[in-house]
């Protein structure tokens, strides 16, 4: 059984990976994943009694709180903003009583007091920490986490007399804690304003009755009603009439779009035109915005390689950094005269400076904010991992037919009214992206038994005779006799009992954004762009001739699509664009697969890495750039971080062992906090515009 888990206050990256830990280790646990960025916790379990023990050890873990909606961030800033400013209506006064020479015992109690405000909820995760350290065993790399340190180094300042770094420690973390919060809150509140696209309520038409429901009550099949300025509450077909809708929530399209009887509309966009009746065709579950939020709250399960060795490096880390600043602490005293107070001061800068906080936070955030980014932009993707590799790409595959061109058909020609007219009833029915030309043919005849043929056509009867609806292979593998046929539009031929009745032209253009789109991939790093097709070379030929492709492969089937695109993988890694119903296994062979269109297509989620929301080619250089951003900037950050704490370790060692200069805590200080803050604002550059 599967369930999520809303919850609040789990704002840390290592207490996350520390609380699937504890979940993962419970009997009846299949798999647990609890996710800091979007407050939830993902369970895979077994049995009721598998659940209950679960809610009981999230409850209990540290101030994680569970939530029946939406996980709420305002009270607990409010109590961060609280400590931190009673910790410093302490720690004010007592600096300058220290500076003014007052009695140091007055000092020592505000800055006691000072500390005590400010790391109150760090003590009191420590000692949360005890009881579940027993728990299922003996785990003490529950123990040892960031609070575990800043409390030792807090206590050891205070030890030493250094009540003053004592004090500090503990106010600047927890300001380092709420500039954190409120980053990840804001990255967060970027993607979660996709929530906004879900409407409240819908109007149901019963008879000669309207009633007010809740959207996720309408089943298919119901018809609703849509006033001027209601949002669309579930996907749906409009019934009658025409009317404009404002799609700019859900595909980032200023431009009202025209809407007819018979077209499809889509949850979140807003009428701006007439009151118009409109069948629903998908339950709210199975909507696009259902789609789309599922698909950006499930990203950050899919981790990339640095997140995952981030984590597994913060389990092994902190550990050895307790057990190197015990050393520390112990054993070069032992050749010095024991001489422990002055080498306890390196210790416990060891411990703050060592803090993983930079990593653990500034990696994963850096990826969920590429995410944003990417969502902003029209395209969803399923995970950061995909990230990774959508930089790597340096082949560009498409399909041609919805892709590179709109994907809106219309009917050009045709050789004889019925062929036209049996044509459309076979289509009716059709999923493939050419049916849409027929949709506004109206046909006398009824057709049955419709069996779409893959990559050639459609097979159906109409008054008992066996109808072929299709391409030129399709009538020649049937052994159908067709005239030759000089149109540079896509042709369907018609047969009926095996004999040709005639042919319909279908017309299609190219994207107007196709050929900008196309030469920004070559300044993205992409050295070929190829195009996959099932249409006739002289056709693609003439479609296809005003964009920088390098290679036109025609007259292919999806199986010869997927051959073709192996053999392209030899190039470098490859991505493939098409439009996610008819190229499933092209875009299973791919290393990043792009679905075009694929809205309202589950083949398209199911099967591409990315989806590009508004149908935009425009929108794919921008995510290729915003994901080698934040390549480097997740390298920027592992490097910078690793470098400025081994820099500051090593000099904290090199003071003491040589007494040539002192390393003050304010420097170890900024080794955790500082170091932490400068690689969430390096993150947060992802949330600027690509």
């Amino acid at each position: 059984m599967k369930k999520i888990i809303r919850i609040r206050n789990l704002d840390c990256a290592a207490c996350a990976a520390e609380l699937s830990e504890e979940l993962e280790r419970l009997a009846g646990v299949e798999e647990a994943h609890a996710d800091f960025i979007n407050q939830r916790v993902s369970l895979v379990y077994q049995d009721a009694e598998t659940l209950a023990r679960c809610l009981d050890v999230i409850s209990h873990f540290e101030e994680v709180e569970i939530v029946d909606g939406a996980p709420g961030k305002k009270e607990r800033h409010f109590k961060e903003i609280v400590s931190i400013a009673c910790s410093a209506a302490f720690f004010l006064p007592a600096l300058i009583l220290e500076i003014l020479g007052a009695n140091r015992w007055v000092s020592f109690a505000l800055y006691l007091a000072s500390a005590l405000a400010a790391g109150w909820i760090v003590l009191q995760n420590v000692a949360l920490s005890f009881p579940r350290m027993f728990r299922g065993g003996f785990h003490p790399s529950v123990l040892l986490d960031e609070n575990f340190l800043m409390t030792i180094a807090a206590v050891g300042a205070f030890a030493i007399g250094e009540s003053l770094e004592g004090a500090a420690v503990m106010l600047l973390y927890e300001v380092g804690e709420l500039l954190q919060s409120i980053a990840v809150g804001s990255s967060r509140n970027a993607i979660t304003r996709l929530v906004a696209l879900k409407s409240s309520s819908a109007i149901l038409i019963k008879g000669a009755q309207q009633e007010e429901v809740d959207p996720e009550e309408l089943q298919t099949g119901d018809v609703i009603l849509l006033r001027r300025g209601d949002k669309v509450p579930v996907d749906c077909r409009l019934l009658e009439g025409e009317t404009a809708l404002d799609t700019k929530s859900l595909t980032g399209e200023s431009a009202l779009r025209e809407v007819k009887a018979g077209d499809e509309l889509l949850e979140g966009c807003v009428n701006e035109g007439n009151a118009v009746r409109a069948e629903v065709i998908r339950p709210a579950s199975e909507s696009a915005v259902a789609k789309i939020l599922d698909l950006v709250e499930n990203s950050t399960e899919q981790k990339a390689k640095p997140e995952k060795f981030i984590t597994r490096f913060a389990r092994v880390y902190t550990p050895v950094v307790v057990l190197l600043a015990l050393l520390v602490a112990v054993v070069p005293p032992l050749f010095q005269g024991f001489n422990f107070a002055a080498w306890l001061t390196p210790a416990i800068e060891l411990l703050v400076i060592s803090c993983p906080c930079a990593l653990i936070i500034s990696v994963p955030l850096a990826y969920f904010s590429g995410v944003g980014n990417l969502a902003r932009e029209g395209v969803l993707t399923k995970g950061a991992v995909y990230l990774d590799e959508l930089a790597k790409v340096k082949v560009a595959v498409f399909d041609k037919t919805g892709t590179l061109t709109e994907g809106k058909f219309s009917v050009k020609g045709y050789s004889e009214e019925r062929a036209l007219l049996l044509a459309a009833s076979a289509e009716k029915g059709s999923s493939h992206p050419l049916a849409q030309a027929f949709a506004g043919v109206k046909t006398p005849y009824v057709s049955e038994n419709e069996r779409e043929i893959a990559g050639m056509g459609i097979a159906s009867e109409v008054e008992g005779k066996e109808i072929l609806v299709g391409s030129l292979r399709l009538m020649r593998e049937n052994g159908v006799e067709v005239p030759a046929v000089d149109s540079l539009s896509s042709v369907v031929y018609v047969a009926e009992d095996g004999r040709f009745v005639g042919y319909v032209e279908i017309e299609d253009a190219v994207r107007p954004e196709a050929n900008a789109a196309l030469t920004a991939l070559k300044t993205c790093g992409v050295e070929k762009i190829a195009v996959l097709t099932g249409d006739s070379e002289a056709r693609a030929a003439a479609v296809l001739k005003e964009l920088p492709i390098d290679e036109v492969h025609a007259g292919l089937l999806p199986a010869q699509k997927q051959e073709f695109a192996t053999s392209l993988k030899a190039g470098g890694p490859l991505l493939y664009a098409g439009d996610g119903i008819n190229d499933t296994p092209v875009m299973a062979a791919a290393d990043v697969s792009v679905a075009m269109g694929g809205l309202g297509s589950d083949a398209a989620v199911e099967a591409s890495d990315f989806v590009l929301v508004g149908d935009k080619l425009s929108a794919l250089p921008k995510a290729i750039r915003a994901a080698k951003k934040t390549g480097r900037i997740v390298k920027e950050n592992i490097a910078f971080s690793i470098a400025v704490k081994a820099l500051l370790m090593a000099a904290s060692l090199v003071a003491t062992s040589t007494g040539l200069f002192a390393l003050p805590i304010w420097a170890a200080i900024f080794g955790d906090v500082g170091v932490m803050l400068l690689a969430v604002c390096n993150a947060l550059r992802m949330r600027r515009k690509i």
